[in-house]
């Protein structure tokens, strides 16, 4: 039984898996829009809102801390320059997933992840 064991494996160990989410919040944060299957968009939502709220302030602990999960200088500067300013007077619900179908080749659920 699977009781009380979140989260999903994606069918890979965990170093692989944290470098997926790391891509893909990367990705995300830089182009502020992308394309992925569901089961990807819906792991990845918390993640990255929980980096968007730690950049509502921009101090050096906590650019510190979004480079220890994001490990790019350029995405980390993007998002306390442009992202977290933008999102300051709101109380959470920075991200939007919206499903668009199913992928010709092997039938997953494809699902678009954006900034709200």
């Amino acid at each position: 039984m699977r009781h009380r064991k979140a989260g999903r494996k994606f069918g890979r160990n965990s170093k692989q898996r944290k470098a997926l989410f790391k891509c893909l919040a990367n990705s995300l944060i830089e182009h502020e829009k992308i394309k992925t299957t569901l089961a990807k968009a819906k792991s990845i939502r918390p993640k990255v809102e929980k980096l968007i709220t730690l950049a509502k302030e921009d101090t050096m602990h906590r650019r510190r801390l979004a480079f220890k999960k994001l490990q790019r200088k350029s995405v980390v500067t993007r998002l306390f320059e442009t992202v977290g300013p933008r999102f300051k007077d709101r109380n959470g619900g920075y991200l939007r997933i919206i499903r668009l179908g199913h992928r010709p080749g092997d039938g997953a659920e494809m699902a678009q992840v954006e900034m709200v």
